[in-house]
């Protein structure tokens, strides 16, 4: 099996204990085990000013926990985010993460020339979305449809990251621990596979 450097991201604004924060870790422990190598980021230890301010008319000077997220997805091949869905969408804080550093010459470059076209910047990289969720899959699918869009095509493959493979551990509020144990050792076997 083919080495891969793999950034992990555990999306939750909590930096204590959560589901999110050992889904990361059981995926880390996987990956290791294989040879991988791996770099983890939890988005709660992070300091950085989440808002855009004043959009891409005026860049923000990058916060050093920001340029180090950046090194760390430049670094990657394989990007995995881990975060909990909460109203449809993630969390506000890893919005924030992702509105003040894929930036314009990092993520992408519009093109002078052409109106309506840029270079995806991280092409060649691909990603895992693993989102908990209260809702019941049932639920999730028939009243609100494909909450990942905005992450895995605006963001992410708008930056040219593709293929984005999404995991959606849903309900689960009624969860037993032999069930979360389970949820974490199919969670290892991706990282295992670098999947």
């Amino acid at each position: 099996m083919e080495q891969k450097k793999i950034f992990i991201l555990a999306g939750h604004p909590n930096p204590g204990e959560t589901l999110n924060r050992s889904i990361v870790e059981s995926y880390a422990e996987g990956a290791r085990e294989s040879g991988h190598e791996v770099r983890a980021t939890h988005l709660g230890n992070l300091k950085f000013d989440p808002i855009l301010h004043k959009g891409y008319k005026e860049i923000q000077a990058l916060e050093p926990d920001l340029i180090k997220v950046q090194e760390d997805m430049k670094w990657a091949d394989h990007i995995v985010i881990a975060y909990p869905n909460w109203w449809c969408t993630m969390p506000a804080l890893l919005k924030g993460l992702f509105d003040r550093m894929l930036l314009p010459g990092f993520a992408f470059r519009f093109e002078k020339e052409k109106t309506y076209t840029w270079q995806k910047l991280l092409k060649g990289k691909t990603a895992r979305l693993i989102v908990t969720m209260d809702t019941p899959r049932f639920f999730d699918r028939l009243f609100f449809g494909d909450n990942t869009n905005e992450l895995r095509k605006g963001i992410l493959g708008f930056s040219g990251v593709g293929p984005v493979r999404v995991t959606k551990i849903c309900g689960i509020k009624r969860f037993s621990p032999e069930q979360i144990k389970a949820h974490l050792a199919r969670i290892r076997r991706m990282g295992t596979n670098a999947a």
